[in-house]
């Protein structure tokens, strides 16, 4: 295992810079998720680290040792593709094996640490299969096996579920997770899915336009965001916005208005409020709370509850209801929020201001 530190890291494709700068220390054996949009810039990090790309500025440091000039081979670290990568006319067993081909291992070392790794995958069954005859979760499996047989100091991991369908993301994510919490080894995951990030990680790093917005643990993304971008990309559904007003210590919000006493230290202007769709809830007024009116335009019943589409003084915002309660299209309906669940953000820098 291994600390994994990023200082200043620069990747420029001639005059263009995909990554901006970034510092960033993983820890030994922790799991961090990189997220963020497609051209953000978090794969060709995680490339960086890998070796596949060339650095163009800053220092990068494995186990405390500057790698910038190392080969990927003498890095120690294993990297889990998209697309799994494996042979197709190779059984399980040579897969997983194919990493040890160039060690110092003896034949039977090699078949011992093969089958260790298949039985900590579930795979020791399926060694004399080839990927066709495997599910696309058993092949991803296989993939991981030949990144794990080798016993790197660091997996990297860039979107590995993707081609996935959602029970087999939902699955593999699960073993995954399992799988850091048996071995302990220092994971780096790209995606672009937040559910993925929220699910899995102890950190997470948003990243957007090759720069690095917000650190932290899954419940800190989630309820300090330090800007509308990662509020709005962390969280499902995403939380919903609305302009609005402070004016000597009173929020005025569409046809309501609140008075705290976070609102008196606050500069008067135009603010953006934001309230995730759990927290903004359907035909309830909350004591203290923030309660407006809307318009349904869409209804969509999930059993235990029910998302509700609303129009908010022309702004798109979803609430949530009991799974019972459909209300019907093109009604009024009033929407509130409770005291601690309004983010508001300043309208022109999309900086958080805080909580009310």
């Amino acid at each position: 295992m291994a600390e994994i530190e990023l200082g200043n890291l620069v990747k420029k494709y001639g005059k263009v810079t995909a990554v901006h700068g970034i510092d960033l220390t993983i820890a030994d054996g922790e799991f961090v998720v990189f997220v963020g949009p497609s051209g953000c810039g978090k794969s060709t990090t995680l490339r960086m680290i890998a070796g596949l790309e060339d650095i163009t500025g800053g220092e990068l440091r494995i186990g405390g040792e500057v790698v910038n000039e190392r080969e990927p081979k003498q890095r120690n670290i294993a990297m889990v593709f998209q697309n799994y990568a494996i042979y197709p006319h190779m059984t399980v067993g040579q897969n997983i094996g194919i990493g040890l081909y160039t060690s110092k291992l003896n034949a039977d070392e090699k078949r011992a640490r093969i089958a260790a790794t298949a039985e900590t995958l579930g795979l020791e069954d399926l060694l004399e299969r080839r990927p066709a005859a495997l599910s696309g979760g058993q092949r991803q499996r296989v993939a991981i096996g030949r990144a794990m047989v080798r016993d790197p100091v660091a997996f990297l991991f860039d979107e590995p579920l993707s081609n996935l369908d959602a029970q087999l993301r939902a699955q593999m994510r699960i073993e995954i997770k399992r799988l850091h919490q048996r071995l302990g080894t220092t994971i780096v995951y790209v995606t672009h899915d937040q559910v993925e990030a929220m699910t899995m990680a102890d950190r997470i790093v948003v990243m957007r336009d090759g720069r690095i917005l917000q650190v932290g643990t899954p419940t800190e993304m989630y309820e300090q965001p330090v800007d509308i971008f990662t509020a709005r990309f962390i969280g499902s559904p995403s939380m919903n916005l609305v302009y609005g007003t402070i004016n000597n210590g009173v929020l005025s919000v569409a046809d309501a208005t609140l008075a705290d006493a976070k609102v008196s230290g606050l500069p008067n202007g135009a603010v953006q409020v934001g309230v995730r769709p759990h927290d903004l809830l359907v035909g309830e007024t909350v004591a203290d709370g923030l309660a407006m009116t809307g318009r349904v335009t869409a209804v969509e019943p999930l059993g235990s509850e029910t998302l509700v589409h609303l129009d908010v003084a022309g702004a798109e915002v979803i609430g949530t209801a009991p799974g019972k309660l459909m209300p019907k299209v093109n009604s009024e309906v009033t929407v509130s929020a409770a005291p601690g669940a309004l983010y508001l953000f300043d309208a022109k820098t999309e900086q958080a201001l805080g909580r009310l």
